[in-house]
């Protein structure tokens, strides 16, 4: 290559880096508000992040964590226990002493309860209706009291708690020589006898 052959190459090469430079830092000139003012899409400036700051992570203090357990403040009369009625009947179908679903229902319920109160100790009543023998009620109330409690012990609460006893037909809830009275009195009543 001759040197005016070299020379021509360098001033196009020189010629086309200034080009380049030129049109970098060239700028269009900014746009006035009136320009703004008429324009639909206008973007506005993008804002400076803000600074993050270090956030330092401690363990807890386990010491002044309160217990997610809270009892409930009973009153000490046994009277008054029995009378707020934390504990619901169960009911049963006619000649049965199986438990429904709803009586399954309000047993897990009991259970609950006497669970978060594991100093209550309760007595299970199996009632009847006045129909059949004074015998077959006393009977078949046993076996709704048992049925009762042994649900209860499947549900985690100690069989030492419970005790149960038969009334037949003897201590009727509803008055009344119908169904409508008769429904109320086949179950399983609770009292509650010490704490």
């Amino acid at each position: 290559m001759t040197t005016s052959s070299r020379t021509a190459l360098l001033t196009v090469l020189l010629a086309g880096l200034m080009a380049v430079g030129g049109c970098a830092s060239s700028k269009k000139p900014s746009a006035t508000a009136a320009e703004l003012e008429g324009q639909t899409t206008a973007t506005a400036p993008t804002p400076a992040p803000t600074p993050v700051e270090e956030q330092v992570v401690r363990e807890p203090s386990t010491g002044s964590i309160p217990s997610v357990e809270v009892q409930e403040e009973l009153p000490e009369d046994l009277q008054e226990l029995n009378r707020r009625g934390y504990l619901r009947d169960v009911f049963f179908e006619t000649d049965r002493f199986e438990l429904t679903a709803e009586a399954r229902e309000v047993l897990s319920t009991n259970a609950q309860w006497l669970l978060q109160h594991r100093d209550v100790r309760i007595l299970v009543e199996g009632h009847c209706d006045e129909r059949n023998t004074r015998e077959y009620n006393l009977a078949l109330g046993e076996r709704r009291a048992n049925a009762v409690r042994d649900y209860l012990t499947f549900l985690g609460v100690s069989g030492d708690r419970i005790e149960t006893i038969s009334y037949g037909e003897e201590r009727p809830f509803a008055l009344g020589h119908d169904e409508a009275a008769w429904k109320l009195n086949r179950r399983a009543h609770f009292v509650i006898i010490a704490r």
